[in-house]
């Protein structure tokens, strides 16, 4: 189980248990690797932060970690776009995301990176794992393509990866072909293992790993591979059993995107009211083992939410987003929702958009947006007194 870094945690903890104030972060922008677009999506307990940078030019993304406020590219594996889209919770710098190989996918395949990268290449995309300045290419079911995005403490890596059958539930218009699994590699990089989905169910992905093993996801049809029908249900494995965590009233969209070290689990899931069954009409969800799972809901006047990190302490970041916009948000632990470009502390402007992870001292990753330039930057906000 993951710890409070020191005695100032523990105290701006119980200062957040009760009520955020206005100023309470220091906000900064962190540097980029040349493009006009970056954000923070992973930090853990020592404030390393991860994510993705364009590079000059935005025709391409790399993965990236800032350290110390420098942002170092982490390269490819040959391709011309690289990545990490979740948070991976891993406190010793280990690190996992999708890189682009140099080889251009057989079946004409978007695959899943598609939807993160900045143009759409053709080229196969993998996960991978990257440690001590190495970046490791994660082995497939058999098929294409894979896609890694979360790691805990024990070696366990999880993701989703194709095998070789071509599943007619597949959505032609997105140039889906092959099924794809939920999986779980470790706990050598090169094992790789599948996860059950939930009854007839073809395709799934896994999401997030905590230290006990426990894990979250998606299970669905093959459809386009980027969430919709991929997600009809909420999945946690526990044991190599899956249960359904349930839903909000919506048919798709379902889907899981941070589990912490008591087994909480948050995420975003379609309500009911969408223009149609698969279109994105969500709400950011906490589900635990006693209350099941529970709609977060928006900011006043907006539509949409989706949690993205929770921490050990049970605080939850996010997004929440409307006609004008999204903007960066934290839910308390008794549920009540703040809009956290009302807490930056003076000398601060960029709008915060979204807040994609949150270590248990506090400390806050995203992005920030500067209207007048358009240019996004990774921002990191550190909680008053820390």
């Amino acid at each position: 189980m993951r710890r409070s870094t020191s005695v100032m945690v523990a105290a701006w903890c119980l200062m957040t248990a009760s009520a955020v104030m206005a100023g309470s972060y220091q906000v900064r922008n962190l540097g980029s690797l040349g493009g006009t677009s970056s954000a923070g999506i992973s930090i853990n307990p020592f404030g390393l932060v991860s994510g993705y940078s364009n590079l000059p030019g935005d025709q391409s993304m790399h993965a990236t970690l800032w350290f110390n406020g420098a942002a170092f590219d982490l390269g490819t594996l040959g391709g011309p776009n690289s990545g990490i889209t979740w948070p991976v919770k891993n406190d010793y710098g280990v690190l996992v995301g999708i890189a682009e190989t140099a080889q251009l996918d057989p079946l004409g395949e978007n695959w899943s990176c598609s939807a993160f990268f900045p143009t759409a290449t053709g080229h196969i995309c993998r996960g991978f794992v990257w440690r001590w300045g190495h970046m490791h290419a994660l082995p497939t079911l058999g098929g294409n393509n894979g896609f890694a995005a979360g790691a805990n403490n024990l070696g366990q890596i999880v993701g989703w990866a194709e095998n070789t059958v071509h599943d007619p539930t597949c959505d032609p218009a997105s140039k889906q072909v092959l099924q794809f699994k939920p999986v779980i590699w470790g706990p050598g990089d090169d094992d790789i293992q599948a996860l059950p989905l939930i009854g007839n169910d073809t395709s799934g992905a896994a999401t997030a790993v905590n230290d006990r093993g426990q894990i979250v996801g998606i299970s669905g049809l093959c459809d386009q591979a980027v969430g919709r029908y991929s997600a009809i249900h909420a999945v946690l494995w526990q044991n190599h059993h899956a249960t359904d965590l349930g839903n909000l009233g919506g048919a798709a969209w379902n889907t899981p995107m941070a589990i912490n070290e008591f087994g909480v689990v948050v995420g975003f899931a379609n309500v009911p009211g969408g223009r149609t069954p698969g279109s994105f009409h969500a709400h950011a969800f906490v589900w635990t083992a006693a209350s099941g799972m529970r709609d977060l809901g928006t900011l006043p006047g907006d539509n949409i939410s989706e949690a993205l990190g929770v921490n050990d302490l049970g605080l939850i970041v996010g997004e929440s987003c409307g006609a004008n916009g999204c903007r960066a948000v934290l839910w308390r632990q008794d549920g009540s929702i703040v809009d956290l470009n009302t807490q930056i502390a003076p000398g601060y402007t960029d709008p915060l958009v979204f807040a994609n992870d949150i270590n248990d001292a506090g400390v806050i990753t995203g992005q920030s947006l500067n209207a007048s330039t358009n240019v996004s930057s990774t921002f990191l906000a550190v909680p008053d007194g820390f």
